[in-house]
């Protein structure tokens, strides 16, 4: 076993909502994004904030002038402080593509969810 994938849990632990864990002493929340579970450190790159304590949601998209149309359910984390949103994929931030949350590659085998560390 790699000493970079971390065990963190069963992947019928991460519901709707994420959940957070701790990785090696950094705070890590796992996200379940239709089939696949994502993860994200939990530090905010605006102000730091805990991000994985905000809403897992959707977003506006692009629309005509006088529309509200909504999308990516599930896709977007919000953060609690200032609700910036970010793509739970990508890590990207919705408003600053050069801002990003740090993410981690995920693997589940046999019901059980790893994290990759990378190598510094």
């Amino acid at each position: 076993m790699s000493e970079n994938r971390v065990h963190v849990g069963r992947a019928e632990e991460v519901v709707d909502g994420g959940r957070i864990v701790d990785v090696r002493g950094m705070s890590v929340g796992l996200f379940r994004m239709h089939d696949e579970i994502v993860a994200v450190l939990n530090i905010c790159p605006h102000e730091l904030a805990p991000v994985c304590r905000g809403k897992q949601r959707g977003t506006t998209l692009p629309s005509a002038p006088g529309e509200f149309v909504w999308g990516r359910e599930g896709e977007i984390l919000a953060c609690p402080w200032h609700q910036w949103e970010f793509d739970l994929r990508t890590g990207r931030c919705l408003v600053d593509e050069k801002v990003r949350l740090r993410t981690f590659p995920v693997s589940v085998e046999d019901g059980e969810v790893y994290i990759h560390l990378r190598r510094v």
